[in-house]
Protein backbone atom coordinates (compact mmCIF):
# COMPACT_ATOMS: atom_id res chain seq x y z
CA UNK A 1 0.00 0.00 0.00
CA UNK A 2 2.68 2.66 0.90
CA UNK A 3 6.35 2.34 1.71
CA UNK A 4 6.43 1.76 5.53
CA UNK A 5 10.70 1.98 5.29
CA UNK A 6 9.99 5.48 3.94
CA UNK A 7 7.35 6.38 6.38
CA UNK A 8 9.24 5.14 9.41
CA UNK A 9 12.22 7.30 8.51
CA UNK A 10 9.75 10.26 8.41
CA UNK A 11 8.07 9.56 11.50
CA UNK A 12 11.30 9.04 13.52
CA UNK A 13 13.23 12.48 12.06
CA UNK A 14 9.90 14.23 12.94
CA UNK A 15 9.65 12.94 16.33
CA UNK A 16 13.06 13.88 17.15
CA UNK A 17 12.31 17.10 15.59
CA UNK A 18 9.23 17.58 17.96
CA UNK A 19 10.66 16.28 20.69
CA UNK A 20 13.37 19.24 20.16
CA UNK A 21 11.67 21.80 20.00
CA UNK A 22 9.94 20.38 23.00
CA UNK A 23 12.58 20.38 25.43
CA UNK A 24 13.87 23.15 24.03
CA UNK A 25 10.67 25.38 24.25
CA UNK A 26 10.66 24.38 28.35
CA UNK A 27 14.49 25.99 28.88
CA UNK A 28 13.20 29.39 26.54
CA UNK A 29 9.94 31.23 27.11
CA UNK A 30 10.87 33.03 23.75
CA UNK A 31 10.47 29.80 21.73
CA UNK A 32 7.22 29.07 23.48
CA UNK A 33 5.76 32.57 22.45
CA UNK A 34 7.09 32.95 19.11
CA UNK A 35 8.32 29.45 18.03
CA UNK A 36 5.69 26.47 18.88
CA UNK A 37 3.00 27.08 16.47
CA UNK A 38 4.88 27.69 13.75
CA UNK A 39 7.93 25.22 14.44
CA UNK A 40 5.33 22.45 15.22
CA UNK A 41 3.44 23.12 11.73
CA UNK A 42 7.10 23.36 9.80
CA UNK A 43 8.23 20.26 10.87
CA UNK A 44 4.91 18.34 10.34
CA UNK A 45 4.47 19.58 6.75
CA UNK A 46 8.14 19.07 6.22
CA UNK A 47 7.95 15.34 7.09
CA UNK A 48 5.08 15.14 4.70
CA UNK A 49 7.09 16.73 1.85
CA UNK A 50 10.03 14.43 2.40
CA UNK A 51 7.84 11.37 2.88
CA UNK A 52 6.14 12.04 -0.72
CA UNK A 53 9.38 13.39 -2.40
CA UNK A 54 11.25 10.42 -1.56
CA UNK A 55 8.62 7.53 -2.59
CA UNK A 56 6.49 9.57 -4.98
CA UNK A 57 3.13 7.22 -4.31
CA UNK A 58 0.75 9.52 -6.24
CA UNK A 59 -0.59 12.56 -4.57
CA UNK A 60 -3.15 10.73 -2.50
CA UNK A 61 -1.15 8.48 -0.71
CA UNK A 62 0.92 11.30 -0.40
CA UNK A 63 -1.38 13.64 1.17
CA UNK A 64 -2.71 10.46 3.47
CA UNK A 65 0.41 9.05 4.69
CA UNK A 66 1.92 13.09 4.90
CA UNK A 67 -1.41 13.55 7.22
CA UNK A 68 0.06 10.27 9.45
CA UNK A 69 3.48 10.94 9.54
CA UNK A 70 2.98 14.62 10.04
CA UNK A 71 0.34 13.87 13.05
CA UNK A 72 2.25 10.99 14.20
CA UNK A 73 5.53 13.31 15.21
CA UNK A 74 3.43 16.10 16.87
CA UNK A 75 1.66 13.48 19.22
CA UNK A 76 4.77 12.72 21.05
CA UNK A 77 5.96 16.66 21.01
CA UNK A 78 2.73 18.33 22.05
CA UNK A 79 2.79 15.16 24.47
CA UNK A 80 6.33 16.31 26.13
CA UNK A 81 5.56 19.84 25.72
CA UNK A 82 2.16 19.18 27.52
CA UNK A 83 4.02 16.90 30.33
CA UNK A 84 6.93 20.25 30.75
CA UNK A 85 3.78 21.86 31.58
CA UNK A 86 4.66 24.15 28.23
CA UNK A 87 1.24 24.08 26.63
CA UNK A 88 -2.02 23.64 27.87
CA UNK A 89 -3.95 19.75 28.24
CA UNK A 90 -6.65 20.97 26.18
CA UNK A 91 -4.41 22.68 23.64
CA UNK A 92 -2.85 19.34 22.63
CA UNK A 93 -5.45 17.91 20.56
CA UNK A 94 -6.11 21.28 18.53
CA UNK A 95 -2.35 21.25 17.95
CA UNK A 96 -2.29 17.79 16.96
CA UNK A 97 -5.31 18.23 14.29
CA UNK A 98 -3.37 21.68 13.06
CA UNK A 99 0.26 19.25 12.68
CA UNK A 100 -1.78 16.25 10.89
CA UNK A 101 -3.49 19.12 8.31
CA UNK A 102 0.23 20.38 7.81
CA UNK A 103 1.56 17.40 7.21
CA UNK A 104 -1.23 16.29 4.89
CA UNK A 105 -0.47 19.55 2.95
CA UNK A 106 3.12 18.45 2.94
CA UNK A 107 2.37 15.37 0.94
CA UNK A 108 1.51 17.01 -2.51
CA UNK A 109 3.89 19.60 -2.39
CA UNK A 110 6.37 16.42 -1.98
CA UNK A 111 4.75 14.57 -4.83
CA UNK A 112 5.05 17.64 -7.19
CA UNK A 113 9.23 17.57 -6.25
CA UNK A 114 9.04 13.66 -6.61
CA UNK A 115 7.35 15.03 -10.52
CA UNK A 116 9.71 17.79 -11.40
CA UNK A 117 12.66 15.35 -10.36
CA UNK A 118 11.47 12.39 -13.14
CA UNK A 119 11.17 15.25 -15.87
CA UNK A 120 14.66 16.43 -15.01
CA UNK A 121 14.40 19.94 -13.29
Amino acid sequence: MFDVRAAQRALIVGTLLQASLAVFGHYSPWIVLNVFWFGGMMISATVGYLYAQDVGPGYTRGTMVGAFVGGGCAVVGFAISVALGDIAPHEYWVRTAVSILTGAVGGPFGQMSYNLKKLGY
